[in-house]
């Protein structure tokens, strides 16, 4: 006689009525890889998701106040912010790499890192629960800056609302940059991770912008005629645009080349002719490539950008970021190089729990 299914229904078969008791269970979370294997992403609360309220909250009645609005709103979820799209991207390719090696911890770690105060952690614990965000780690410093923690979690990305945070990072050695929301609800792929770069000051170091800021145009094509040969210095997201290389490695081995989920953009002022080779050939010394190489010559990158809709683009000068924005793009700012020398942010008087 076959046991009854749910609600006494006899004659249900068993590995039917078992399913139905299994669905029933919550679902195992995967396993966190070694921080040691996995390329980490450190992102900020206030990157992560909108806090704008919140913000004002602090700014105008103070700590106390912004504590227990947090905790008086703790059940509330708030809204998807500017990395939002990027981090579920992130996962999107985790399931996947999941798929085709069980075993692998070469996946992508999610840390939040902010500076709120451990009060403030149910809600944040409670918002990534309501999207089905994969974060396990956290690092709530209470009002201290995290910086010095992001080397102790292995730090392969740092993005934060916070452009003092983003300059220390960076001075650490540490890939970072300043994250922007978009003026409109960015439109971004669902099915793949798309990632662009400039490359002076980005991927590349700032050489060849000094030579432009100190001697000009032509003299910048000249120096790059004559070491076209010569590879450029590494830049700060040179080791970010590597991690995400090999992992693309993991899907052509398995022959997925043209369905990979990770896809890089070069997206460049640079003209092609008189100076792109240097570019693309530094790239091929490090035994990099990206996907696709677009040099615009000076030409505006907003417009293009919003072609290729990346979840994040990355560039030195807030020229480019602000224009990317205004056409829908989540742009990044990396403060580093020559461009950065006369626009340090100032330092706030006091530290802000909020201000990640």
């Amino acid at each position: 006689m076959e046991p009854p299914g749910p609600a006494g229904a006899p004659g249900r078969p068993w590995d039917e009525a078992k399913a139905f008791y299994d669905n029933l269970a919550p679902k195992k979370k995967p396993k966190s890889p070694k921080p040691e294997n996995a390329i980490t992403i450190a992102v900020s609360s206030r990157a992560l998701f909108r806090m704008e309220e919140e913000q004002k909250i602090y700014t105008e009645q103070g700590v106390e106040a912004y504590v227990k609005y947090q905790l008086d709103h703790e059940n509330e979820p708030f809204l998807p912010g500017a990395a939002f799209p990027f981090i579920k991207a992130l996962e999107a390719v985790n399931a996947q790499l999941r798929e085709l090696y069980p075993d692998s911890e070469e996946l992508f770690d999610i840390v939040l890192m902010t500076n709120n105060h451990a009060q403030v952690g149910v809600r944040l614990i409670n918002s990534i629960n309501h999207y089905d965000l994969f974060i396990e780690r956290f690092c709530m410093t209470g009002g201290n800056s995290p910086i010095c923690y992001l080397k102790a979690y292995h730090t392969n990305l740092y993005l934060s609302s916070d452009a003092e945070k983003v300059s220390g990072a960076i001075e650490e050695g540490i890939a970072a940059a300043t994250i922007f929301s978009p003026s409109r609800d960015p439109e971004v792929s669902e099915k793949q991770l798309r990632v662009a770069f400039d490359g002076d000051a980005v991927l590349f170091s700032d050489e060849s912008e000094q030579i432009v800021k100190a001697h000009g145009l032509d003299m910048f094509f000249e120096h790059e005629k004559a070491h076209e040969n010569k590879p450029l210095a590494q830049g700060p997201l040179k080791g970010f645009l590597e991690a995400l290389g090999k992992l693309q490695k993991k899907f052509y081995s398995k022959g997925l080349r043209m369905e990979c989920p990770i896809r890089t953009y070069l997206v460049t002022a640079r003209s092609a002719a008189s100076s792109g080779a240097r570019a693309l050939k530094t790239l091929r010394s490090w035994g990099l490539e990206t996907d696709e190489a677009l040099f615009l010559a000076g030409a505006p990158k907003g417009p293009l950008l919003r072609k290729i809709r990346p979840h994040i683009f990355f560039d030195d000068q807030m020229f480019h970021v602000e224009g990317a924005q205004e056409l829908g793009t989540v742009a990044a700012h990396v403060p580093y190089g020559v461009a950065q020398k006369h626009k340090r942010p100032e330092r706030e008087e006091q530290q802000n729990p909020n201000s990640k």
